[in-house]
């Protein structure tokens, strides 16, 4: 996979956010290519039987949703889950191709660039996050790179129990 994250176009913040927000939403995509049908479903981790492939990718589509039209926005909540089963993403996602998941994530990752280099960083949330705080769009997109990088080590393992396949 190319870095794109090495020398951003330009250095301010904005664009480095964005840079790095692009280069793990890659790094996600990068680290399903090639992977069977069956694999992507397969949940190899005991205490996490909803850790799988397909359930990574959804969840990061997820977050990014909730992050930005439920928190960002204030808009009402479509996602999936519920109280009673607050992983639902996780567990729905064996129900999809990998490639439509991965077409999705990609679309919607799509708008929200659009969203952002529309928006100042500094503008605040309309929701609300725990403590009744309204964050800031600059904090929406540092911890979606933080999100984003985590589940792509969680990637990493599984990819190499899968099928042996490490890197990139």
């Amino acid at each position: 996979m190319t870095r794109i994250d090495d020398t951003p176009p330009a250095w301010d913040e904005r664009t480095q956010l964005t840079t790095f927000l692009d280069y793990a939403r890659a790094t996600a995509r990068a680290k399903c290519e090639g992977l069977s049908a069956e694999n992507a479903r397969k949940a190899l981790l005991p205490g996490s039987p909803l850790m799988t492939v397909s359930g990574v990718i959804n969840h990061l589509r997820w977050v990014e949703y909730h992050w930005f039209q439920v928190i960002f926005l204030g808009e009402e909540d479509h996602g999936p889950w519920t109280d009673e089963d607050p992983d639902r993403e996780m567990r729905i996602a064996v129900d999809f191709p990998l490639p439509q998941l991965l077409d999705e994530y990609a679309e919607q990752s799509a708008r929200y660039r659009e969203l952002v280099a529309g928006r100042g960083l500094d503008e605040r949330a309309v929701g609300t996050v725990r403590g009744g705080l309204h964050v800031d769009l600059r904090w929406i997109l540092h911890h979606l790179v933080e999100e984003t990088a985590r589940h792509n080590g969680h990637l990493d393992i599984l990819r190499e129990l899968l099928d042996g396949t490490t890197g990139g």
